[in-house]
């Protein structure tokens, strides 16, 4: 019997487990509270599903499956990678279309392989890991008929109850074979009362959490803009009907992926649940040649008997540790003034110059130009021109962005004794046809023959398939980061792809975009690098590979944040978002919150920020940013690194609240709202989580309480009116 690593579970009734156990009849992969167990049926070859949940030492003592007596030959069988055709009706993870014709495949079992530590796969994103961090199983299934292989590969990270699946076919015929659809991972589930879980949104209210209860029949999400996009998350999640934050089963589904995708969920007339995601189906057909390889996209799959809340904290400290790449993904981040709701297109060197003096004298640390100082033949005065010219504008900067920015990166910080730091916008995937990139190279634009090339935002989207445009775009940007001292990058994209010459384009568009994110990163690996798609349109996990921090949205109203930041955290880590203050009324809503609140619900981020002109608020205001930026830096290194603890959501309670431990526990921090006061009543006890019941905190530096205390009977905060905010620290004696 083949088994890798031990490990021992924390507390003593649990038993001590090998992480994978494993000999080529059976197979278990093991957290320290999960396990995820499947066998080979001797007599078909197929792989059979047999638990995924709480941490087990056999197989499930269950009879089995009921026999059919029907028209189905497989459809009551819980299988591990379902294909189409033999007997089985449901929705299948692959679905290949050979040569002669014919769609069926039938994939057995023929070998496994555990190894320490996992596989690199260079032209996708992926989670990694030291050998005593994750152990890999690897199960290759074979077609004997259309002589096409599939490997499996599985690896559990032990620590945070995780399961990282991709597929790997191969064509081993003589002749080519088109993939139409190939899951990353595909989970058929008992019969119980499930809910799936996602993330929904637009430009402006991204990543709101919905569920609802898993019905006979199909439900789906996903996208086809080209990207993960802002409309739905590459996140499935599925609970127990009674899961809620703090207790019961929940099922995480998290896609590497930054392309087009697609979740799917069916509940059989039998009653079992199938779960799936992967790259959409209907943007791959994918021409796989004799001899080639195709991998899919990783899905990390997450189990907790902690609720949504316990789910959500080991994907954020897997995504941590052992997702982002960058060397930045630990560290404070500096407070930033965003010039963009400031100053839009309307600036010259003169007035960078004066916005960066007066954010160096509040405190703020680092000065970012946004969009509008690039362009030289057509300069980029507006949105209609210029995108594709990554220079200067010599109107606004005669002499090239460098006189400029060393200016600013001269600038004494407040109080600080540090210097100001330099950014800049750019959206390099992007092109004007007012451009001197789009007049020397029509033909690299994603294009579909005949058909107009369709414009959003007066831009077209360059097809980073091309290994041409690659190099053109590591090239200019290299240039423009080796042109003068610029500490921090954000790059935006701006519209969905909309013509595309062939559907297996798609994919490789996102390969190109990976190389290029690549090879930009490891080449300044010291910058920090901020993603952005019109706000969070393209907020995953293949992008946080790369970008240690993505641009939530580009509503910076407070109420609408919270809500924004909240369902980011189910799956991604608050070091990950970045928030910022904007103007009262918001630009985005029109509403108007105090700058303590707006500056509250951004601290919530792991990159805090402003983003308007320091110099149109009233005086009052003003005067409060440097103590909201001392705030903001005390509250930081705890979101960076802590965990999170969701107690109360907006979509459930006028009074959202979340609180987040370090990981130490010596420190905690507590963000508690209100959104709409109501007079005559009383305000709700807000009972703690994450804390140690027998150790003794102190709140905001006075009185103290037990962690059982704060944990098992609660606070009370008061509020005086609508949409106020209260931030408490904690600090364990």
């Amino acid at each position: 019997m083949g088994s890798m690593g031990y490990y021992s579970s924390p507390g003593p009734e649990q038993p001590r487990v090998k992480a994978i156990v494993a000999n080529g009849k059976s197979f278990a992969l093991n957290g320290k509270g999960m396990s995820y167990r499947f066998h080979v049926d001797e007599r078909t070859g197929d792989l059979m599903s047999d638990h995924f949940g709480g941490l087990v030492t056999e197989d499930p003592a269950i009879p089995g499956t009921t026999p059919p007596n029907g028209w189905s030959t497989t459809s009551h069988l819980r299988r591990e990678f379902p294909e189409l055709g033999k007997g089985d009706f449901r929705n299948p993870a692959v679905f290949l279309k050979h040569h002669e014709g014919f769609t069926v495949s039938h994939f057995k079992y023929q070998s496994y392989e555990v190894i320490d530590g996992k596989p690199e796969f260079s032209d996708l994103p992926a989670t990694f890991g030291e050998a005593d961090e994750v152990k890999t199983l690897i199960v290759r299934m074979y077609d004997s008929h259309s002589h096409v292989q599939a490997d499996l590969i599985y690896s559990v990270f032990v620590e945070h109850d995780a399961i990282v699946r991709r597929v790997v076919l191969t064509n081993k015929s003589e002749n080519p074979v088109t993939v139409e659809k190939m899951a990353s991972l595909s989970i058929d589930l008992p019969y119980a009362e499930y809910d799936m879980v996602g993330l929904r949104g637009e430009w402006t209210r991204e990543r709101s959490q919905f569920r609802r209860k898993v019905e006979y029949g199909m439900q789906s999400f996903g996208s086809n803009t080209g990207y993960s996009s802002h409309f739905y998350n590459p996140f499935l999640g599925i609970t127990s009907s009674t899961t809620t934050e703090s207790h019961g089963d929940a099922w995480g589904f998290s896609l590497v992926y930054t392309g087009s995708f697609l979740a799917e969920v069916e509940k059989s007339p039998h009653g079992l649940v199938r779960a799936s995601i992967g790259m959409n189906k209907y943007q791959l057909s994918w021409p796989l040649q004799p001899g080639e390889t195709l991998a899919s996209p990783e899905c990390v799959a997450v189990y907790s008997a902690s609720g949504m809340g316990g789910m959500s904290r080991n994907y954020h400290r897997l995504y941590r540790q052992n997702l982002i790449k960058s060397k930045i993904v630990n560290q404070t981040r500096p407070a930033l003034l965003n010039s963009w709701e400031g100053l839009y297109f309307d600036f010259d060197g003169e007035k960078v110059e004066k916005l960066a003096t007066t954010a160096a004298g509040l405190g703020l640390k680092l000065f970012v130009l946004d969009d509008g100082w690039f362009g030289h033949k057509y300069p980029r005065i507006n949105d209609k021109a210029g995108l594709g010219d990554w220079v200067a504008n010599p109107a606004k900067f005669p002499k090239g962005l460098k006189p400029t920015v060393d200016k600013i990166t001269q600038l004494p910080v407040a109080k600080s004794g540090e210097k100001m730091q330099f950014g800049i916008w750019i959206e390099p995937e992007m092109v004007n046809r007012n451009s001197e990139l789009y007049a020397n190279h029509p033909d690299w634009v994603m294009s579909a023959g005949m058909h107009d090339r369709s414009e959003a935002r007066n831009q077209l989207v360059l097809n980073l398939a091309l290994h041409e445009v690659q190099k053109s775009v590591i090239d200019s940007i290299s240039s423009l980061l080796e042109s003068a001292d610029i500490s921090y990058v954000k790059w935006d994209h701006n519209r969905a792809i909309h013509e595309s010459a062939t559907p297996q384009t798609y994919h490789s568009y996102i390969l190109g975009m990976y190389k290029v994110f690549d090879a930009l990163t490891s080449r300044f690996p010291n910058i920090l690098w901020e993603g952005c798609a019109a706000g969070g349109g393209r907020f995953d996990p293949g992008v946080l590979q790369y970008f240690p921090q993505i641009w939530a949205s580009d509503n910076m109203d407070g109420i609408e944040r919270i809500n924004i930041h909240f369902g980011t955290s189910v799956v991604y880590p608050l070091s990950s978002i970045s928030a910022h203050v904007g103007a009262a009324p918001s630009h985005a809503t029109k509403r108007t919150q105090s700058i303590e609140f707006r500056a509250h619900v951004a601290m919530m981020g792991g990159s805090f920020g402003f983003e308007l002109d320091p110099d149109q608020l009233e005086e009052a205001e003003r005067k409060k940013i440097p103590g909201l930026i001392a705030l903001a830096e005390r509250i930081n290194p705890i979101v960076i690194t802590g965990d999170l603890w969701r107690l109360r959501l907006p979509e459930q309670s006028s009074h959202p609240a979340a609180i987040v431990v370090s990981p130490d526990g010596s420190q905690a921090v507590l963000f508690a709202f209100q959104m709409l006061s109501t007079t005559m009543h009383e305000i709700p006890v807000l009972k703690l989580q994450g804390l140690e019941a027998g150790a003794r905190y102190r709140l905001d530096g006075e009185k103290v309480f037990s962690g059982a205390t704060l944990m098992n009977g609660g606070i009370q905060i008061p509020f005086d009116g609508d949409y106020e905010s209260r931030v408490i620290f904690l600090e364990r004696l």
